[in-house]
């Protein structure tokens, strides 16, 4: 088995690509507008309309990240940035990225908010920190040391 991708629904599509792409620096391979009865099928739900973007990780082509905002069947975003890693489903997403710092910086100058300053595993092989997405998913930043 191999991940194909890691899906996240987002509240507002620009502003996600904002952050996933003008920040983190992901590539838009795939853009779409999906409806019918095959997403209506497999998400058990009625007359979904949703935004789909498919995202790559560089250069790592074979696994995506997919942002899906849902125009029909619209959710409040859970922006409590108090949500506990510990929290039962998908806890964070991490990607591992080439220098630690210089994103860190870029990010707090764009006021994402950072969990802490980058710090260096206890085993010495890491450096890594935490920020959250705009609607407060959980990202891992990881440096390989």
């Amino acid at each position: 088995m191999i991940l194909r991708h890691v899906g996240i629904t987002v509240s507002d599509m620009d502003r996600s690509l904002g952050f996933y792409r003008d920040l983190l620096g992901l590539e838009i391979c795939r853009e779409m507008d999906e409806y019918g009865d095959y997403i209506d099928n497999f998400s058990g739900l009625k007359d979904v309309r949703v935004r789909t973007v498919k995202m790559k990780f560089e250069p790592f082509n074979d696994i995506m990240l997919e942002l899906l905002c849902y125009s029909s069947h619209p959710e409040s975003p859970d922006t409590n940035l108090n949500n506990s890693i510990t929290q039962i489903g998908c806890s964070h997403f991490a990607v591992t990225v080439k220098d630690l710092d210089s994103l860190y910086e870029k990010l707090m100058q764009n006021d994402v908010h950072m969990m802490c300053e980058p710090q260096t595993s206890p085993d010495g092989k890491a450096k890594l920190t935490f920020c959250r997405d705009p609607d407060g998913t959980l990202i891992e930043l990881v440096q390989m040391l």
